[in-house]
């Protein structure tokens, strides 16, 4: 007897395909490895849709927003990852897929991918630019601790700063340095720092440990509110060996805590021991000045000595008094030689004086137009004339 065949819709085969895959206890629970492919991101809904393949064959998975949130890395093409799930059949469209529940790199752990990636993202930022850094003040009066209240490192920063520069004020702001709450506590305190401006810089950092341990400082909120802090920030995180997000964005990284305080405030022995040798410095630049500036004035002095006013007018003074000595003997001699030709000039004169011809007994007559008579004919009878003698004169009448 021939039975006549079932027919099945499209909706039945499929649905009838899932039951059978999610009955196998062997698809429940599967670990697969490969290389993603075609990833597709829905950032609004949060699922990953993509597909992993190897050389030979290819599978389609999703990763649901409530697993994928669990992710420590971002998963992206060309990337290799081992990952957990199920095996199932999507029914619309009858195409078998795994629904994977967590996913790790394949090779490399995830939080040191995830490490990797942010640092390669805010570096493409700039976040980590020299240009943006600020520098550490030489001489803080406040300097601000971020860290455990319990830790040891607390205690070594302490003990530097008090060692180093007692006149630095502290304000501790104690967080969490570990676990689920830690970056939230680390950014708020940077970010209460940068508002209140209530240091000069910042240490940020705790001791060594895991790098779970020290996952809090890789977090991205805590680094953009380091990278937007008013106040220059050191971090301290862990040993010199470990490295985490918060050391690349600060403006300064310190190997160790105590490294940071001593980082954060010059040491006042150094300071004083610096000081004392500048003043000695000083002391032999001024000795040595003082000493050229009185050979110079020694120098000068002899100049001014030889060059003084008061014996170049010394010298005029007697380059005056020859002076006058020779004009009075010159005008000596030239008044006796004057004296002599006036006494010959007078004796001439004397000879030639008509008064001395009137006191020889002579007598000098002119007319009345003071004519000199020299001769009889020079006059008639009748004319007044004028007769002068050596003690005067008299008129005459011609007969």
């Amino acid at each position: 007897m021939i039975s006549t065949p079932k027919i099945l819709t499209v909706s039945q085969l499929n649905f009838y395909l899932k039951s059978l895959l999610d009955n196998d206890q062997n698809l429940q629970f599967v670990f697969l490895e490969g290389e993603i492919s075609n990833l597709t991101d829905h950032y609004s809904s949060g699922h990953i849709y993509f597909s992993l393949k190897d050389d030979k064959s290819v599978v389609r998975a999703v990763m649901f927003s409530y697993a994928a949130k669990n992710l420590k890395f971002k998963p992206k093409d060309g990337m290799k990852v081992l990952l957990r799930g199920k095996v199932t059949v999507y029914e619309p469209t009858g195409q078998y897929q795994v629904y994977v529940e967590d996913m790790q790199p394949d090779g490399v752990g995830a939080l040191a991918l995830q490490f990797e990636q942010l640092k390669e993202k805010l570096s493409k930022e700039g976040l980590f630019s020299n240009e943006h850094k600020k520098p550490i003040p030489q001489f803080p009066q406040t300097v601000g601790i971020i860290t455990s209240p319990t830790g040891a490192a607390v205690r070594d920063i302490l003990n530097i700063l008090s060692r180093r520069f007692k006149s630095a004020d502290i304000v501790m702001y104690p967080v969490l340095v570990q676990g689920e709450n830690a970056a939230v506590q680390l950014r708020k305190a940077i970010e209460t720092f940068s508002k209140t401006q209530a240091a000069d810089v910042v240490i940020i950092g705790r001791g060594g440990g895991s790098q779970e341990d020290l996952w809090a400082f890789n977090d991205e909120a805590l680094a953009r509110a380091i990278y937007e802090c008013k106040i220059p920030v050191i971090s301290a995180v862990g040993h010199e060996t470990d490295f985490t997000i918060c050391d690349f964005v600060s403006d300064l990284r310190a190997p160790t805590p105590s490294a940071a305080a001593e980082l954060a405030v010059p040491d006042s022995a150094e300071l004083l021991s610096n000081l004392s040798a500048q003043r000695q410095y000083i002391d032999a630049l001024m000795d040595k000045k003082l000493s050229s500036l009185e050979k110079s004035l020694s120098n000068s002095s002899r100049l001014i000595s030889a060059y003084s006013p008061e014996n170049l007018l010394d010298d005029y003074r007697k380059t005056i008094q020859n002076l006058i000595a020779r004009m009075q003997s010159v005008s000596s001699v030239f008044l006796e030689q004057n004296e002599k030709n006036i006494s010959k000039t007078a004796s001439k004169l004397s000879a030639l004086n008509p008064v001395s011809v009137l006191m020889r007994g002579y007598s000098y007559i002119t007319d009345e137009n003071s004519s000199a008579i020299s001769s009889v004919k020079d006059v008639k009878s009748g004319d007044s004339l004028v007769v002068r003698v050596q003690d005067g004169s008299f008129d005459a009448i011609v007969k």
